[in-house]
């Protein structure tokens, strides 16, 4: 699972992922790709479950790309306590991502392939997504 080797701080704020990305929003390797179309949070299991259905998908074949990678720590507090007493401990990793990023590229598949695999990477999302291709992209 993707996960930062290193932080400068152990617990972060959560904040608020809100408007349309400025960059991250065209494709610059693959021929293919999943764009998100709203912002929100992905976390390092819903990337990897996207990424191991896919792969399984296109039967390892061509080439993958991960765009977003989870370095925000997600903190819990464990059940049945009360309010106060701080912070949670830290649980998972997250991906801020903004309306426009591209998330998954894929390229050494047909469109058909792509576009299947795309939409059960889609499934293991939490934002609304939409396969996209390459302007100059060859049919084939």
């Amino acid at each position: 699972m993707l996960l930062p080797k290193r932080t400068k701080f152990r617990k972060t704020q959560k904040g608020r992922v809100s408007d349309v990305t400025y960059r991250g929003h065209e494709i610059a390797f693959g021929t293919y790709a999943l764009k998100a179309l709203e912002s929100g949070k992905i976390s390092n299991k819903q990337i990897e479950a996207a990424r191991v259905a896919f792969t399984r998908f296109m039967k390892r074949e061509g080439k993958v790309w991960i765009r977003i990678f989870p370095d925000k720590p997600i903190t819990k507090k464990p059940l049945e306590v009360r309010m106060g007493k701080g912070k949670g401990n830290p649980e998972g990793w997250e991906a801020p991502v903004q309306a426009g990023r591209i998330i998954f590229e894929v390229d050494g598949v047909s469109r058909e392939v792509a576009a299947e695999a795309m939409m059960l990477a889609a499934h293991k999302m939490s934002v609304m997504t939409k396969f996209i291709t390459r302007r100059d992209a060859i049919e084939g």
